[in-house]
C-alpha cells in the first residue's frame, strides 16, 4: 500500500507553513467599517474618480454608469463602441487620462468583435471625451491580435507611467495559452503604448526579429489587476493561475514569467501538473502564489493616504474566489505579509482603488454589485 503524501496534502501543508510564517505586524492595522455608497449594479469591473465628486463604473454586460456622490446610479453613458459580451469578456477596466482636467479623456478596455462575417473576438483599449452622459470622439487604439473565438482570459487593466506611455495587461484567451510563450501575438503578454496606440522607441522587444511591437513582458495567463508602485515606478501584476498557482510579480521590460512552461497551478480536476514549477534560468519566478487553491486575483492599488494607520505603502488586491481583500505588506521589492480583510461579506471582490478622499473602494461582483467604501472604526 502507498502511504506516501498526497500531491494535494503536501501543498496543503506547504501553504499552511507559509501562512504561519507571516510576520505578526502583517496582522495588525485598524479595523474596518464598510460604507455601501451604490448598489444595483450589474456585474461592475471597474471604477475610476471623477473631480467632480462623481464616479464612473463599468458594467460587464456593456455598460457605463456615473454614480454621483449621493450614490445614485445613472442611465449607461451613450456613445460605446460595439462589444462583445458573455463569460468573462465584456466591458473591462476605466481609467481617467492624467491631463483629464483638461481633455476629459478617457481610457477603456472592452472584448471587440470581430468585424462583420467573420468570428470572433479580443481584447481592444479605446479612448474618448467624456461629455456630459455620453462619449465622444471615440477612438480604439489598440486591439489585441489574434481574434479568436473565445469567452475567457481578456484580462485586463490599464495602467499609466509616469512617461505618459500606458501599460496593458492581457489574458491568454484560454485556448491559446502555448501563445503566451511566443513573440508573434499578444496572447498572455503586458503591451505597452503611447497615446496613439504605437510602441514606444524603447520597447524591449521592438527590434526582436518577428516579433509584436507593442510587447512588454511575457508568459502571463489572465491578468486582472495592475498597480504602479508610487515608491520605485515599477509595473506590479496579479494574474490568475489555473488550480492553484495565482501570481503577484513586477512585469519588468522584456521578462518571462514563465506560463504555461512553469507554473504553480495544476489542471482543472485532475489536479496533474501543467508544466514545471521552476526555478528556471530566464524564467521570472512570482513574489507571492497561491496553492492549492486559488483566490482569484483582481483589482489591485498600492495606499498612499494616511487614512489607515500603519498600511501607507502596502499593497490591496481584490480577489474573487477567495471573497476577500487581500492586504499585502510590501518591503522593497518583496513581500513581507499577509492580511485577508473583508472577508465576512461574503462578497466575490473585483477592483479596489483609493478615492481622491482617502479612502479605499470596492466593487463587489455579481448581478446586485455594489460599491463599498472602506473607513476605519474605533476598536
Amino acid at each position: 500500500m502507498n502511504t506516501s503524501p498526497s500531491l494535494g496534502a503536501i501543498a496543503a501543508s506547504a501553504l499552511l507553513a507559509f501562512t504561519f510564517a507571516l510576520p505578526a505586524q502583517a496582522q495588525s492595522g485598524p479595523s474596518l467599517k464598510p460604507v455601501t455608497v451604490a448598489k444595483g449594479l450589474s456585474n461592475p469591473w471597474a471604477v475610476a474618480f471623477l473631480p467632480d465628486g462623481r464616479m464612473l463604473v463599468t458594467e460587464k454586460p456593456g455598460r457605463l454608469r456615473i454614480v454621483a456622490a449621493d450614490g445614485k446610479v445613472g442611465e449607461p453613458v451613450a456613445g460605446l463602441p460595439a462589444i462583445s459580451t458573455g463569460g468573462q469578456c465584456g466591458l473591462l477596466d476605466v481609467v481617467l487620462d492624467p491631463q483629464f482636467a483638461s481633455n476629459q479623456r478617457i481610457w477603456f478596455t472592452f472584448a471587440e468583435p470581430a468585424s462583420a462575417g467573420q468570428a470572433g473576438n479580443s481584447t481592444a483599449l479605446a479612448r474618448a471625451r467624456l461629455v456630459g452622459n455620453a462619449l465622444q470622439d471615440v477612438r480604439t487604439v489598440f486591439s489585441q491580435q489574434p481574434k479568436v473565438e473565445s469567452r475567457h482570459h481578456c484580462g485586463s487593466r490599464i495602467v499609466f507611467g509616469r512617461d505618459g506611455t500606458l501599460w496593458l495587461g492581457l489574458g491568454d484567451r484560454f485556448s491559446r495559452m502555448a501563445d503566451a510563450q511566443t513573440l508573434d501575438n499578444h496572447m498572455g503578454k503586458i503591451v505597452r503604448i503611447d497615446a496613439d496606440g504605437k510602441a514606444p522607441a524603447d520597447n524591449p522587444y521592438l527590434k526582436t526579429a518577428g516579433a509584436r511591437p507593442e510587447l512588454w513582458s511575457i508568459g502571463h495567463r489572465n491578468i486582472q489587476g495592475m498597480a504602479m508602485n508610487p515608491a520605485t515606478g515599477d509595473l506590479w501584476a496579479s494574474e490568475h493561475g489555473p488550480q492553484g498557482g495565482d501570481e503577484v510579480n513586477i512585469a519588468r521590460a522584456g521578462r518571462n514569467y514563465g506560463w504555461p512552461a512553469i507554473t504553480y497551478g495544476r489542471n482543472y480536476g485532475t489536479g496533474t501538473r501543467i508544466g514545471d514549477e521552476g526555478p528556471k534560468d530566464g524564467i521570472e519566478m512570482p513574489l507571492r502564489h497561491w496553492v492549492p487553491t486559488s483566490v482569484a486575483p483582481s483589482g489591485m492599488v498600492f495606499l498612499t493616504s494616511d487614512r489607515y494607520p500603519g498600511w501607507k505603502g502596502n499593497l490591496f488586491m481584490g480577489t474573487l474566489r477567495g471573497q476577500a481583500l487581500i492586504r499585502l505588506s510590501v518591503d522593497g521589492n518583496t513581500i513581507a505579509g499577509e492580511q485577508r480583510l473583508l472577508d465576512t461579506l461574503g462578497h466575490r471582490i473585483r477592483d479596489v482603488r483609493q478615492g481622491p478622499d482617502g479612502w479605499l473602494y470596492v466593487l463587489t461582483d455579481g448581478n446586485e454589485g455594489e460599491l463599498i467604501r472602506l473607513e476605519t472604526a474605533a476598536r
